[in-house]
């Protein structure tokens, strides 16, 4: 008889997979309790289709369209993917720049608040002229002006919320802007940077969607949501709905993921998993 030797789960991990379990099961429980109540509700109050349908309605539109809602759903995702790459990426460098020239940053903050205060349903019609109305550029660019914002804020945060202290040690021991940059600013604005691009990374699928109401592929999921709720399709334009949802929270666990493995130094990060 052959006996198997089962190794022990560490306890620092069992006790990191247990505390992870625990913060999601709320969560997932309300979840479940908010599709019960809308499903119930709706039946009971007999609410029309085209006002709110079934969620047992919507699961069986995705099933049988799940094909066509899939790939829609992917060619979106990949204008939402490049336009949180674009968009995050000028953020940042633009966050560095403006730590670097004080002076600069003052004088460019207040049209950079501007500029975003301008309705982002302005910009479709105006990047699907410049880039064309079936080409997925001009869609990134709608999620790249959602994500620059965000991200460029809190990055220049990040960049400019040094101990004093720490940057005086720097200077102690020789180091230009480019060091401190490298070992004091950029390090500690990583946590910082991580919530702008949390943030970014939801919006880019709404900037997505919203350049495709105004034009786009057949095989887009903003065009084909828009179509279904045309003729009247309501259950498949929910399910559209959901799994645009869904591609944006799988964004934001990306960037999250990423997120883990690059600041688990950070005492920030320690002292959330001590709580």
């Amino acid at each position: 008889m052959t006996s198997t030797i089962v190794e022990p789960v560490p306890s620092g991990l069992a006790n990191e997979l247990g505390g992870r379990l625990r913060d999601w099961l709320p969560a997932v429980v309300v979840f479940f309790l908010a599709i019960a109540l809308w499903q119930g509700l709706t039946t009971a109050f007999h609410v029309q289709t085209f006002l709110l349908p079934k969620p047992s309605d919507i699961a069986s539109s995705f099933w049988e369209n799940k094909s066509p809602l899939w790939h829609a759903g992917l060619y979106t995702f990949k204008e939402a993917a490049g336009g949180l790459v674009i968009g995050s990426g000028l953020g940042i460098l633009a966050a560095l720049v403006l730590a670097r020239f004080r002076a600069i940053g003052i004088g460019l903050m207040p049209f950079a608040i501007a500029a975003n205060a301008i309705p982002i349903i302005a910009f479709a019609p105006i990047t699907n002229n410049w880039f064309g109305l079936l080409n997925p550029v001009s869609k990134m660019a709608i999620a790249a002006v959602l994500c620059f914002f965000p991200t460029m804020v809190n990055t220049l945060l990040g960049l400019t919320s040094v101990s004093p202290s720490s940057i005086e040690l720097m200077r102690s021991y020789g180091g230009g802007e480019a060091a401190t940059f490298r070992h004091v600013r950029i390090p500690n604005s990583l946590p910082y940077m991580f919530t702008g691009l949390k943030i970014s990374a939801v919006l880019s699928m709404i900037g997505a969607i919203v350049g495709e109401y105004f034009g786009g592929p057949t095989n887009a999921l903003g065009v084909s949501i828009l179509n279904d709720t045309q003729l009247f399709d309501f259950p498949r334009a929910w399910a559209g709905i959901v799994l645009a949802s869904a591609f944006g929270l799988s964004l934001y666990a990306i960037v999250a993921v990423v997120e883990h493995y690059t600041t688990s130094w950070h005492p920030s990060a320690r002292a959330f998993t001590r709580e």
